[in-house]
């Protein structure tokens, strides 16, 4: 019987069958203040679209809120949660509340209290304040964590601040009972299949939900089954869904991508070759948003930049006024909004701003 917390199972259900979880931005004021009408806008947008969930307190949602300067942490995640338990009451669809957990484990408890006191269902542990712990120490902060929240698992990409974990770490991590699913963001083959692998060799394949997190390799991520060998015997497993930035925008495709995809695997058809056209492309608008080519320094505002477009924010800024979009990035996402019609879902958008805004 486990002694930990375990989610609803409304919520493990949702999870393992697999769902799009946009990683929440932070809509601001031009004076860099939260705009609560543009934030609640955005969480009524990605329940409206069919997202199974929400992410929030992430690294789309900057880091920085939890800077006592700006003090955001705890009104952001406020606000969706509401925002989330509304459109529940009022639909009957239970949504993935997921809450971001950072910093060393007094403050990685401190925030996983409030999580769970608002609301959230599991966290997704951040483990990048520790960069030179051993996994002795990492284990044991994660299990400390995990006496008060389901654990979202969470391979962050060293570019953005994650730090390289090993298999054994990682088979160590989904030997937590409550590790409920991984969010797999490497953006790296090798280190992402450490964690399936390690995921498989800890005997909880199936049990944990595997989620890409790889804003380069989305679609090939979902459309690719990963065949292992586990205590002597072959196991296969899929990646079921996504907790992604990039899903952050166009959300309405996201969800029916992941939704054709989900209908192949069920069905056990053919790959049909028209998808891995459609898996480079939307790896190609993926390097116009995030800006690979400067260190992923205009991730943030490049999502901010397509939203803003599309009225669900005010305008582009980050709490950090230097934070922009790069050289020649702007031109980028002109590109990709010329050349890939059919990714964005600015009509939806359109038909139901004001409804979002009100």
């Amino acid at each position: 019987m486990s002694t930990k917390p375990l989610p609803d199972p409304r919520v493990m259900s949702l999870l393992r069958q697999g769902v799009v979880i946009p990683a929440h931005p932070l809509a601001l004021t031009a004076e860099r203040q939260l705009d609560e009408r543009h934030q609640r806008a955005l969480t009524r947008y990605y329940c409206a679209a069919g997202a199974g969930g929400v992410a929030v307190g992430v690294h789309t949602t900057q880091f920085a809120i939890r800077d006592p300067r700006y003090g955001l942490y705890e009104p952001v995640l406020q606000l969706a949660s509401e925002t989330v338990e509304t459109y529940m009451a009022q639909y009957g669809k239970r949504l993935v509340r997921v809450a971001g957990i950072c910093g060393d484990t007094s403050q990685a408890l401190r925030e996983a209290r409030f999580a769970v006191d608002t609301g959230y269902d599991l966290g997704l542990l951040s483990l990048a304040a520790l960069p030179n712990a051993d996994d002795d120490t990492l284990i044991a902060h994660c299990e400390r964590v995990a006496e008060v929240i389901p654990l979202f698992g969470f391979y962050l990409q060293p570019s953005v601040g994650g730090r390289v974990l090993g298999l054994d770490f990682w088979r160590r991590f989904a030997q937590i009972e409550n590790v409920m699913a991984i969010k797999i963001a490497p953006f790296n083959r090798y280190q992402t299949l450490d964690v399936i692998r390690a995921v498989a060799e800890a005997g909880r394949a199936g049990d944990i939900a595997l989620y890409t997190g790889n804003d380069d390799h989305i679609l090939l991520d979902l459309l690719t089954p990963y065949n292992v060998m586990a205590n002597g015997k072959p196991v296969e497993q899929r990646m079921v869904g996504g907790l992604l930035g990039h899903w952050a925008c166009w959300t309405l495709r996201a969800v029916e991508q992941l939704n054709a995809i989900h209908r192949l695997v069920e069905r056990g058809e053919p790959l049909p070759s028209e998808w891995l056209r459609l898996a480079v492309d939307v790896t190609d608008v993926n390097a116009a948003l995030f800006d690979p080519q400067h260190n992923y320094a205009g991730c943030l505002p490049g999502i901010h930049e397509v939203l803003t477009r599309q009225g669900l924010m005010a305008g582009r800024w980050c709490l950090d006024p230097h934070e922009d979009l790069s050289p020649g990035q702007l031109e980028e996402i002109d590109r990709v909004y010329q050349i890939y019609p059919r990714l964005n879902d600015d009509a939806f958008v359109a038909e139901h701003l004001d409804e979002w805004l009100s």
